[in-house]
């Protein structure tokens, strides 16, 4: 895949889960929300790979991962979220625990599924944060 694929994937995620959410299907929502996330951050990661690198297999692990925490790591951008205003840093706190298990997951509420898509696909959302690094 190629860094567009995930930005372009990253943003039809968020789309989608904002659908899902005005259609009352919170779970899917909430995951496609997360997933979003996801797609962004391996865009990041995708920016900072360089042709012809060969990648260190440690590296690889870790970027085939689903762990948000980890990717933001993988992306560099660990540092950069601790330097964030504080808006920013608290809602990473409350996204960065979403699990790709979450596919499994039955009765996210709608104030939780409705919280969890505001704070990654609204103007000010980390989805936009991490436009900057895309």
């Amino acid at each position: 895949m190629f860094r567009q694929d995930f930005q372009d994937l990253a943003t039809i995620r968020a789309r989608e889960a904002e659908a899902l959410l005005a259609a009352g299907l919170f779970d899917g929502a909430y995951y496609l929300a997360g997933l979003a996330v996801e797609c962004a951050l391996k865009a990041c990661i995708a920016k900072a790979t360089q042709q012809y690198e060969f990648p260190d297999q440690t590296r690889t692990r870790a970027v085939y991962s689903h762990s948000l925490d980890g990717l933001l790591r993988e992306a560099g951008l660990q540092d950069i979220m601790q330097s964030a205003d504080p808006h920013t840093r608290r809602d990473w706190g409350k996204i960065s625990a979403w699990r790709i298990e979450t596919r499994y997951r039955l009765g996210v509420s709608e104030a939780d599924a409705t919280e969890f898509v505001r704070k990654i696909a609204d103007r000010q959302g980390i989805l936009s944060w991490l436009t900057q690094f895309w």
